[in-house]
């Protein structure tokens, strides 16, 4: 699929209204608008019909052996996330930010909105690729990029989503490398005293090791 191209923006499945808007589902540091790095037109908490979410190894990431989360095929379940619109011409950018996952369009029903949607549209979910060689090292997941995921859950779906994010995300026992007070994770954000206090406590809770970078 290429990227900015109109001729990839069109389903028969989704109503396409606005040829210049599309949307994206966020399900990991997406969720979270201070990662936002385009001006985005419109987000609205949604719902991913089909899906399970896992953290899996990063292909070939320089430096770092980081896990990254990704989205899978798993009927009866779904995920929780941000329906996130941008401008077309802003395709592009999103696809660098990106850029280890691949873009797929949704089919109409694989969505649900959890608030009302101003725009009909071609609607897209990033998932990893498969086939890009792993890092040589055991992976890590980055705490500066969990903390900014779960702040991002917090703030949209509240306590019960941050709480379901990490009831439901496959592969938590891969190790959390402490990296809050030097953040590896470009887009790390700021966390308030009560953030922290709420995020270490649900990872002593949730039985998530964070080990000293």
């Amino acid at each position: 699929m290429e990227a900015g191209n109109p001729e990839t923006l069109k389903s028969p499945s989704i109503s396409v209204g606005q040829t210049d808007i599309v949307g994206y589902f966020g399900y990991g540091s997406l969720v979270n608008r201070a990662t936002h790095r385009t001006p985005v037109v419109h987000a609205v908490p949604a719902r991913l019909m089909g899906k399970a979410r896992k953290w899996r190894p990063r292909p070939d990431m320089p430096g770092f052996p980081a896990a990254l989360l990704t989205v899978f095929r798993a009927e009866d379940e779904y995920v929780d996330g941000l329906l996130i619109f941008e401008k077309l011409e802003n395709l592009p950018a999103i696809d660098a930010r990106e850029a280890r996952y691949d873009r797929v369009l949704l089919e109409a029903g694989e969505i649900e909105f959890l608030e009302e949607v101003p725009y009909t549209c071609p609607l897209f979910v990033y998932q990893a690729k498969e086939n890009i060689p792993a890092h040589r090292d055991p992976p890590k997941i980055l705490q500066s990029y969990l903390d900014a995921v779960m702040q991002g859950y917090v703030s949209e779906h509240g306590r019960t989503g941050l709480r379901k994010f990490l009831e439901t995300t496959r592969s938590f026992d891969i190790a959390v490398h402490g990296d809050r007070g030097a953040p590896v994770y470009p887009r790390s954000i700021n966390l308030t005293p009560e953030e922290i206090a709420l995020f270490d406590t649900l990872l002593v809770e949730f039985g998530i090791g964070v080990e000293e970078a």
